[in-house]
């Protein structure tokens, strides 16, 4: 894998090639990733992996149109042909007149701000294997747990450079480390399983295996013999690992690009309160050490912190340069790129500000409802909002937790499932989405 600052030559080389070759304008983009894991089941080793891959991508703007190519060979006859043939497939693309650059006044100028995201710190496999075996032990360790599906551990480093025709040319590395572990409760047709991980930046960031492996184990257990749930509408309390999903939809439907496309449940609704105004959703894609940390986006702007709900509004659309020039606004910071293709829009750090009330009080007052730990199935429409997924997770009874339910389903609308949305007090940062518990009242439930 190339250093930043070897990256950065070959993408603007890229870029000198493709004006000589009679682009107007181009972007190029470098994408390298290496990795390394390790994976045990029942105390053996089971799988080791080293992977390691590099790719550059060019995007030339020739006559109002534009073409996208890429290649994993980045020598100088590779460059050479790249460039050559990105701008003779342009020549033969339609027009698109929304295509191009980001505004070269809204570039991000001056030095890169360091966020902290690569971690000199180096694991071996076998110290991979040493904390792989600790979690998949402590989470078999745990009373009731019969079986492991295994427990995994990994480390690696990615690199993104950038360089445009216009002036941008940047470069940042991140590293990951993760670890998890996976195991069955029960015996027969009973048995259940469940699983925890984290993932962060920094190798010295991460839970200990032991807690990791403990959470896995406790989990899968709490889910033996589980019983069903009446339909009906009622309260539904999402458990944080889940609640994030919810944000995610609404980010989807905040991309500039779905609401170009009038694809999205959001459409015309800029502005408007959908929330509690206790609500505030922040997206700060500066946080140091973030998962979804960045310097800058695709298109080469400066990204920063903002509130995509504030105060129960809702603050505007996401947007890469091309759906700013369709909407007639401003890109926001938010392109995202691999090494081939146009951008797309993808947030930071999202997370949903906590409320007031712990998850106790939260649900005190429910005299029957669910609280979901797991959701199955894609059943959500990105148009209309409907809502609709396959759940498990525990019974509410007169404000308690009263016990493992599966197989049931639990339905809404996003609109109306915002609207009627409350968090709870017990956020941890440490995805890239973070919720507390969130609880929503009058959704449909259906099971027995």
């Amino acid at each position: 894998m190339l250093s930043p600052a070897e990256a950065r030559e070959r993408c603007e080389a890229l870029i000198d090639r493709a004006r000589r070759s009679g682009a107007d304008a181009g972007d190029a983009v470098y994408v390298g990733n290496s990795s390394e894991s390790v994976s045990v089941r029942l105390g053996a080793l089971e799988d080791v992996e080293r992977s390691e891959s590099e790719s550059i991508g060019l995007r030339v703007f020739v006559g109002g149109a534009s073409a996208s190519i890429g290649s994993t060979d980045l020598g100088d006859g590779a460059l050479d042909e790249l460039a050559s043939r990105a701008v003779a497939m342009a020549r033969l693309a339609p027009s698109d007149r929304f295509a191009g650059l980001a505004p070269q006044d809204l570039l991000l100028r001056g030095a890169i701000p360091d966020l902290d995201l690569d971690d000199p710190a180096e694991r071996s496999p076998a110290q991979l294997r040493r904390l792989a075996e600790e979690a998949e032990d402590a989470a078999r360790a745990v009373p009731g747990v019969t079986n492991s599906e295994g427990g995994g551990a990994s480390a690696g480093r990615g690199l993104f450079a950038l360089a445009t025709s216009h002036g941008f040319s940047g470069a940042y590395a991140a590293s990951s480390h993760s670890l998890s572990a996976s195991v069955v409760a029960g015996e027969g047709s009973t048995m259940q399983r469940d699983y925890a991980w984290r993932s962060t930046r920094h190798a010295a960031d991460l839970l200990s295996p032991e807690a990791i492996g403990r959470e896995a184990g406790e989990r899968a257990v709490a889910r033996l013999n589980p019983g069903r749930v009446k339909s009906a509408a009622m309260p539904v309390v999402f458990d944080p690992r889940v609640a994030g999903s919810l944000i995610g939809h609404l980010i989807g439907a905040m991309s500039g690009a779905a609401i170009a496309r009038r694809a999205s449940f959001l459409l015309d609704r800029d502005g408007q309160k959908l929330f509690d105004g206790a609500v505030t959703i922040l997206d700060d894609p500066l946080r140091p050490r973030g998962l979804r940390s960045r310097p800058f986006d695709g298109e080469g702007l400066p990204t920063s912190a903002r509130k995509l709900i504030d105060a129960g509004r809702l603050g505007g659309w996401l947007m890469d340069a091309a759906a700013a020039r369709q909407l007639g606004g401003q890109p926001t910071g938010h392109a995202s790129r691999g090494s081939s293709g146009a951008p797309h829009v993808t947030a930071g750090n999202v997370v949903l500000q906590p409320g007031s009330v712990s998850p106790a009080e939260l649900i005190a007052d429910i005299a029957e409802g669910v609280y979901v730990t797991e959701l199955i199935g894609q059943g959500v429409n990105s148009v209309t909002g409907d809502y609709s997924r396959g759940a498990s997770g525990l019974r509410i009874v007169n404000g308690e937790l009263a016990g493992p339910i599966a197989e049931f389903t639990v339905a809404g609308n996003l609109i109306d499932m915002f609207a009627a949305l409350t968090p709870a007090n017990d956020l941890e940062i440490w995805r890239g989405i973070d919720s507390p518990t969130v609880r929503i009242d009058g959704m449909s439930v259906a099971g027995d």
